[in-house]
């Protein structure tokens, strides 16, 4: 059974930095696809980046672009969402996800491409 477990979330000021962590258990993860996404109070689940399974080709969302960084570490089988210049309208409980069935795809934008999904963890940016 694959599992997901997120963790780095927290309270911070404007222009800090975080590292989310994402363990990913139960599968060969250097065969998945990998994502983050997150959901701020009565908005929908959107984008925030994603990393091929082979960690070649990385895509952003254009809000966090050349702000945030995912990175994976196949050894500890971990995907990292590294966020700075945060700001309060990155507020929002951020999700990982993972496909092990990307196809001919370097990864998904759309959270319906993911199959596996962590419980989230709480991201809260103070002005």
């Amino acid at each position: 059974q694959v599992q997901l477990v997120e963790s780095g979330g927290g309270l911070v000021q404007a222009g800090a930095s975080l590292r989310l962590s994402c363990v990913v258990s139960g599968g060969t993860f250097s065969s998945a696809a990998t994502g983050w996404f997150r959901q701020a109070p009565g908005k929908e689940r959107q984008f925030v980046a994603a990393d091929s399974r082979d960690g070649v080709t990385q895509g952003y969302a254009d809000s966090v672009k050349d702000r945030f960084t995912i990175s994976r570490d196949n050894g500890k089988a971990t995907v990292y969402l590294q966020m700075t210049d945060l700001k309060p309208e990155d507020t929002a409980v951020y999700y990982c996800a993972a496909t092990y069935n990307s196809g001919h795809y370097s990864y998904f934008t759309s959270s319906r491409g993911y199959d596996y999904w962590g419980q989230g963890t709480q991201v809260t940016v103070s002005a």
